[in-house]
């Protein structure tokens, strides 16, 4: 089970009530609806394999200089930082203790995203695999042969839904694995990424019926192929250089060089007394406890 770490404790910053604080009053909303949603998967889902995946960079020089937009809509006002809440950023490192106590691997990899950290799991680690996010970007890593799929939380921890390629063609009316085809033609607000302009879901999902890759729609749209209308051809034409691009900005690398850790789950209890005693300082109470017992402790 691959944790996409930051899209967690986004969703439990914002999914639980800010009254869950420490003996000083300070928030650890975050940590605990983090702890408390790992624990739900982890005893549904039974994984004998477990990493949390950070972001080294949650903006890559690489993508930046094949695109100086990307994810330029979250930089904040000093112009160097993903603008966060001040309430969620000294949660982080109190949270990332509390997996590092409990022996969870926390991996991340200078200028790549966790996109790219669980992407390269994904290619690497034989299955199943689960990919735990509330982003929708990580569908192009599903691949049936390899039984990896994705925990994809939008509709909340109950309501979960598993996406495998039927899912993906059902949802999109598309093949399911030509999201990332869809995705690059569509764009991605939150992304700061456009797509091809003037191109919306509708249009993306005729050209991803109709081929597999960036490259060949390029040739088609130059080439005159009669599988795109007169309208799309003139819209990938006005957008040609971004087109070009797409496949490397928006694919994840399958490549980052991630550590060689023990991603096995211990089968005994190891020693709990740190994390006990991060527990009692935070006040994190039966959320330590739900996490613990999920594992099988």
């Amino acid at each position: 089970m691959l944790l996409d770490s930051a899209s967690l404790w986004y969703r439990a910053y914002y999914g639980m009530p800010d009254t869950l604080v420490n003996s000083e009053g300070a928030p650890v909303h975050a940590i605990r609806g983090f702890l408390d949603m790992s624990a739900r998967l982890i005893s549904q889902y039974k994984p004998n394999r477990l990493v949390a995946c950070l972001d080294g960079d949650w903006r890559p020089s690489w993508r930046v200089d094949l695109f100086p937009e990307y994810k330029a809509n979250r930089v904040d006002v000093e112009g160097d930082e993903e603008a966060e809440p001040e309430t969620l950023t000294p949660q982080i490192p109190i949270l990332l203790d509390v997996l590092e106590a409990l022996g969870i691997p926390l991996i991340g990899a200078d200028d790549y995203e966790a996109d790219d950290v669980i992407a390269t799991y994904s290619v690497q680690e034989p299955g199943p695999t689960l990919i735990v996010t509330g982003d929708r970007d990580l569908f192009q890593l599903v691949d049936d042969k390899r039984k990896v799929k994705v925990v994809y939380l939008a509709r909340g921890i109950a309501n979960h839904d598993l996406v495998d390629k039927k899912w993906i063609s059902t949802k999109y009316e598309i093949p399911g694995e030509r999201y990332a085809l869809f995705a690059m033609i569509r764009g991605d607000a939150s992304d700061g990424l456009p797509g091809i302009k003037g191109i919306g879901e509708k249009g993306a999902g005729l050209i991803a019926n109709s081929f597999s890759s960036m490259q060949e729609v390029i040739q088609a749209a130059q080439g005159e192929d009669e599988r795109l209308t007169p309208a799309l051809r003139k819209k990938l034409l006005a957008d040609i250089e971004y087109a070009r691009i797409a496949e490397r900005l928006v694919h994840c690398a399958l490549d980052v060089p991630i550590p060689k850790v023990e991603l096995k789950i211990p089968k005994t209890q190891p020693d709990l007394s740190r994390v006990y005693q991060l527990k009692e300082e935070h006040n994190l109470g039966a959320s330590v406890d739900r996490f613990i017992s999920a594992i099988g402790w």
